[in-house]
């Protein structure tokens, strides 16, 4: 990658996220008041409607509920193709994410992941993840 990545707008709803993945962690959103974990972050709970919420560190353990690969088009900071995953966090929610080091033959369905730091030339930190066999 010689390119520099786009990097996400940072506001007060996400800030904590990116924050927290700069620390090598995974971050998920959860009402306080229902408990109900939420991704991507955003203001209002779609439980019970609660703006009231902290966050949690996932173990970063899941399994690939859905994928795409991605060809086209080309950003710079990118290096392609690119394995696009849904995945089923352990923790009983669900995120999209780049699955890294691997070839898009071997991804399939309900293969075991496990996240890893993805770190670019200027220090920008992405949680992504990677079939756990090779973790």
């Amino acid at each position: 990658m010689d390119a520099t990545r786009i990097k996400p707008p940072l506001g007060p709803d996400n800030r904590w996220w990116w924050d927290m993945a700069n620390k090598d962690k995974l971050g998920i959103q959860r009402c306080t008041d229902c408990k109900a974990l939420r991704h991507p972050p955003r203001p209002m709970c779609g439980e019970c409607r609660s703006l009231e919420w902290d966050a949690v560190e996932a173990s970063g353990n899941g399994t690939i509920c859905s994928y795409t690969v991605l060809t086209h088009p080309r950003f710079p900071g990118y290096d392609y193709p690119l394995i696009i995953v849904l995945v089923d966090l352990a923790e009983g929610t669900r995120l999209t994410s780049q699955l890294v080091n691997c070839t898009p033959e071997e991804v399939d369905f309900e293969l075991p992941v496990v996240m890893t730091i993805q770190q670019d030339a200027d220090g920008f930190k992405l949680p992504v993840f990677q079939l756990a066999e090779r973790a």
